[in-house]
């Protein structure tokens, strides 16, 4: 009997030390597990209130993904994020990014269509810009094979934001003409590829004088954003143009308005996104009149709004469907600035900022930063009462990232 009490303190003794050792591989594995890096936007304004840090990594709740993230997407929206100059900001702190691509780690309850595994990108309302991410499965697309992850993050508010201004807004049709601002940007390069896929259509462009050489291909007729364009314009086509696509926030609006056809359309999104930043102040006044007796029509975009304010997800859908048939037949094709890593985060702003850019600028989640851009981005303090950094002309100390 003391023999087989010895027998069960032992074997109680063995299980106590096993389950411990368990229980203490799971809190290391747990905590390696449940924290992650993101950007984080410790407060409005300048460069200065972007840092990379440690935070909680979020799970699935029922009907979503969870995607380890390979790539982020950079707009020019998330300049105005960071500035606090949108619309009903949420309060900082918080994780900016509205598109991002990875593969999908968990998926949570009720969740039908995606498998661990999965090759995705997605839309989110922030959040984007971390190692994981959680989205609604209606915010989730698979990737094609052949397609990289930086194609993805450059693929969907781009394309999907040009293929519904063209195509659902402005209705392109065969032999039209449009006038496309920005045409070096993300959505202006996916608009000129996407007019390339509709029989004898026009496109004009307004582009930085530098970015003309490697643009030059993409549009019939490419002009410096610093001339008196309209002129330029009706010299080749002295009736105007069909489209005109304005993401300057309003500021031309009367020289764009005068450049339309009757039946042509105007539509106003924001810089390489779909919201418009300008106070009231700076944005010409239409005259609706005018409007009617010249046959002429405004419009207004945003992606964003229409996905996360009001419920169009389905349409979205299908115009993703479409866009990753366009992109299988090889007839249109991201274009891919640079690459960033998390660190290298305020370069890549300076970059969109300075409209150095061709097409567009990615943050690559594995991505390692050259010593001097990890120090520039990780040693900002949440207060950020360190003395705010330029966004003025930056060549002096532009450090190049990875050019695609």
């Amino acid at each position: 009997m003391a023999k087989e009490g010895a027998d069960m303190t032992e074997e109680t003794e063995y299980m106590i030390d096993k389950n411990v050792k368990k229980e203490i591989d799971n809190v290391e594995t747990s905590g390696n597990a449940k924290e992650m890096r993101a950007v984080i936007l410790s407060g409005f304004g300048g460069l200065n209130k972007l840092r990379v840090t440690k935070k909680a990594m979020p799970e699935p709740q029922d009907g979503e993904v969870k995607i380890r993230v390979k790539t982020c997407g950079l707009n020019f929206l998330d300049l105005m994020v960071r500035q606090g100059t949108i619309d009903n900001p949420p309060k900082p702190p918080l994780v900016p990014g509205f598109e991002c691509s990875g593969i999908v780690e968990s998926v949570g309850e009720n969740t039908k269509g995606f498998e661990i595994g999965d090759r995705v990108m997605a839309f989110v309302n922030y959040d984007a810009w971390a190692e994981v991410v959680c989205a609604p499965v209606d915010f989730v697309y698979k990737m094609p094979d052949e397609m990289t992850f930086a194609e993805a993050a450059a693929f969907s508010l781009n394309f999907v934001a040009a293929y519904m201004m063209l195509f659902e807004v402005a209705n392109l049709r065969e032999g039209m003409s449009v006038l496309v601002h920005s045409a070096g940007g993300g959505v202006g390069q996916a608009v000129a590829q996407l007019c390339s896929t509709v029989p004898n259509v026009t496109v004009f462009g307004i582009a930085s004088c530098f970015k003309h050489a490697a643009i030059r291909d993409s549009v019939a007729h490419l002009f410096d954003r610093n001339v008196d364009y309209i002129q330029e314009v009706k010299k080749i086509s002295p009736e105007g143009v069909d489209i005109v696509l304005d993401c300057l926030c309003g500021e031309n609006t009367g020289k764009g308005l005068s450049l339309l056809k009757p039946l042509g359309t105007y539509i106003l999104y924001g810089g390489d996104d779909m919201y418009s930043f300008t106070s009231h102040s700076q944005v010409e006044k239409v005259n609706p009149i005018k409007l009617y007796e010249e046959n002429k029509v405004i419009a207004g975009f945003s992606l964003l709004n229409l996905l996360f304010k009001q419920g169009r997800c389905g349409l979205v859908k299908s115009v993703m469907d479409k866009l990753l048939c366009l992109y299988e037949e090889k007839k249109i094709k991201p274009v891919v600035d640079s690459l960033w890593a998390l660190e290298e985060v305020k370069e890549a702003m300076q970059r969109i900022h300075d409209r150095g850019n061709i097409g567009k600028l990615i943050l690559d989640v594995e991505k390692s930063p050259t010593p001097l851009m990890a120090s520039d981005s990780t040693e900002t303090s949440e207060a950020g009462e360190e003395e705010e950094e330029p966004e003025g002309d930056n060549d002096s100390k532009e450090r190049m990232p990875f050019i695609h």
